[in-house]
């Protein structure tokens, strides 16, 4: 963001800024530039989004526009704005996030949609959330589900940490229970679920290098990486979750575009499961894979 004369600083106001910086964001090559103005500037200000519009021919403070700029010129940088601003919506609840966990994403949303399905007739459905990262998908069922008991393993010692503060933050910490470990190493013997949930590592480690520099730059690679064809972590997954998993019990497992009829072959090599129909994204991508334990 340059540096603008001292005329032009004595007319900065909301709206001149948000103006001037979604142009310069959509010729740096931002996909969404007035949203990301927007964000950033009310993060500088301390404010929410729509005070922007409230106080829109007011004057910047000095210190929020110097703030606001390098926000800005980090963003043009490749770095995302939820690591920017230190969170992100998901199921329309705020969650923390920081380096050492992935971003949410609206498409995940659908693992918890057909968990919530399927458990609300269940007065305490058992659930099982593995690579939980920032704790999205653990802390959305137990909000939304009140007699939801849930389980979420990481590998991760800090993304582990982040998710705890997101349990506390929607107040369902007292029915989530965070374990370290790799998929189901920490989960103690005998422990039975109703619904095993997970969105695991899933991009081709060959087409790492092929993401958007926003992703592969900035996102952990521990949550991005699934191994040759996007299928390692996937594969032991659905191997041993069927030990976990009550009679009838669920398993709720995101996945690629590029990975979905491979995966559904993959499943039909456990005859202990009944695959579900594909559920497809907003844009109509396949994206999540139910599988029934008979």
């Amino acid at each position: 963001m340059g540096q603008p004369t001292t005329t032009e600083a004595q007319g900065w106001t909301i709206g001149g800024l948000l103006d001037w910086t979604a142009k310069h964001l959509a010729r740096k090559g931002s996909e969404f530039p007035r949203l990301d103005a927007e964000v950033l500037l009310a993060h500088a200000l301390g404010w929410r989004r729509i005070d922007l519009y409230t106080h829109y021919e007011e004057l910047a403070p000095e210190a929020a526009r110097q703030d606001f700029r390098d926000l800005v010129r980090r963003r043009t940088e490749g770095c995302p704005v939820a690591y920017l601003v230190g969170r992100k919506e998901f199921f329309s609840l705020p969650f923390d996030i920081t380096p050492a966990v992935l971003i949410p994403r609206p498409e995940t949303e659908f693992v918890v949609m057909e968990c919530l399905r399927l458990a609300r007739n269940m007065p305490c459905p058992r659930v099982l959330d593995v690579s939980t990262g920032s704790g999205n998908i653990a802390a959305a069922v137990a909000h939304q589900h009140k007699g939801a008991r849930v389980i979420a393993v990481d590998r991760s010692a800090d993304a582990l940490a982040v998710a705890a503060r997101n349990a506390a933050k929607h107040q369902v910490a007292d029915r989530i229970r965070f374990l370290e470990g790799d998929l189901f190493t920490s989960i103690p013997a005998g422990e039975q679920f109703d619904f095993v949930l997970s969105n695991p590592p899933y991009i081709a480690h060959e087409e790492l290098d092929q993401l958007p520099a926003g992703v592969r730059d900035y996102e952990p690679l521990l949550a991005l990486d699934g191994g040759h064809g996007g299928f390692e972590v996937f594969d032991r997954l659905i191997s041993r979750a069927g030990a976990y998993l009550a009679s009838g019990g669920h398993l709720i497992v995101e996945i690629g575009t590029a990975q979905h009829e491979p995966a559904r072959q993959r499943f039909a090599a456990h005859p202990e499961y009944k695959l579900a129909d594909t559920i497809y994204d907003g844009s109509r991508h396949p994206r999540v894979l139910r599988a029934r334990k008979d």
